[in-house]
């Protein structure tokens, strides 16, 4: 059988479509709320929020157990989903009190997600190898209601995303700015917090709750070294992280290969290849700029066609002439306000 053959017969698999568009809405609308955790260094929320969910799935082992449903683990991603939610609000009231520091925190969701999902798995009747789909990603297991649940949540957290990315990025550069702006700072850390646990409970089936973390902040660790802008970094992220998870979830097609481990190792390959190439790049755009010197006898009118009266060059004097003044007049301030 040929390559071509072989493409087509993943593409016509009705199992292959689920998991293809799956992979496809986790991979573009993770890196979404990872750029926000990234940018007020919370890098590592994903995977207390990973550990906890991992709890919640086996409280919905339990109760699926107490009601007698026909599968087991019905009530996994809905277990997932809330214990995921409660766990993303309780690290954020911790960080908000101050009383714990963000690393205690965490740590205590990650043993804690992974102890209570243990015995409560127990309990429910399965062993621990029930949770083994849910740590490392089973995607050949999704039906159709777990596409439509997680499309439901991917629009979901694009909404929130994108629609609010102003008042979220103020919240993620300086939270006291923000709340001095009169943006309601609560909030939307609650709703930071909240939609992270969401991208972790979708994310969960692809990669694992173990690597899903990595899906949030990997395409955004790789387009912060090329897009010149907080909107540039989000949107190459969601590209690189939709591309990551259908082209490793396709070679897994090819190879029996883990899909969560593939999509994993698959975007830090990439974020060491860009690494490498990105200060090559730089470097000869920096070759190609001209000498600003050489932009100074432009910078009237009538120098140059096509150049208008307030050049680059000329408008970089008047700026450093401000900051000059600015850091001439800040000792008499200074004085000032202490007199």
């Amino acid at each position: 059988m040929t390559f071509l053959d072989t493409l087509l017969s993943m593409l016509s698999s009705e199992l292959m479509q689920r998991a293809l568009l799956i992979a496809g809405l986790v991979g573009v609308s993770a890196p979404v709320i990872g750029t926000y955790l990234v940018q007020r260094r919370l890098a590592l929320l994903g995977d207390g929020i990973g550990h906890v969910a991992l709890t919640g799935v086996a409280m919905g082992w339990l109760a699926g157990a107490a009601a007698g449903t026909a599968s087991a683990d019905a009530l996994a991603v809905p277990g997932a989903v809330a214990a995921a939610i409660i766990g993303a609000l309780l690290i954020e009231f911790v960080r908000e009190r101050g009383r714990t520091s963000a690393d205690v925190a965490l740590a205590m969701l990650f043993y804690g997600g992974i102890a209570g999902g243990v015995l409560l798995i127990g309990l429910a009747g399965g062993t621990a190898a029930n949770l083994t789909g849910y740590l490392f990603g089973s995607i050949s297991t999704v039906d159709s209601l777990d596409v439509w649940l997680s499309a439901g949540l991917a629009v979901l957290i694009l909404g929130v995303g994108l629609g609010l990315r102003p008042a979220l990025f103020a919240l993620c550069y300086d939270e006291e700015f923000a709340r001095a702006s009169g943006l309601p700072v609560r909030a939307l850390n609650i709703l930071v917090a909240v939609t992270a646990a969401l991208t972790v409970a979708i994310s969960m089936r692809v990669v694992g709750v173990l690597l899903v973390s990595a899906l949030m902040i990997v395409p955004v660790a790789v387009a912060q070294l090329i897009a010149p802008s907080f909107r540039a970094t989000m949107g190459l992220a969601m590209v690189l992280g939709g591309t990551v998870c259908v082209v490793g979830l396709s070679i897994t097609y090819f190879h029996a290969l883990s899909p969560g481990a593939t999509i994993t190792v698959l975007a830090i390959a990439l974020y060491a290849g860009v690494a490498v190439i990105s200060p090559l790049l730089h470097r000869r755009r920096h070759l190609r700029r001209p000498d600003p010197q050489h932009l100074q006898p432009f910078s009237r009118v009538g120098a140059a066609p096509g150049y208008p009266a307030d050049t680059r060059a000329d408008g970089h004097a008047r700026v450093a002439s401000a900051s000059r003044g600015a850091r001439s007049d800040a000792p008499r301030r200074n004085t000032s306000r202490s007199a």
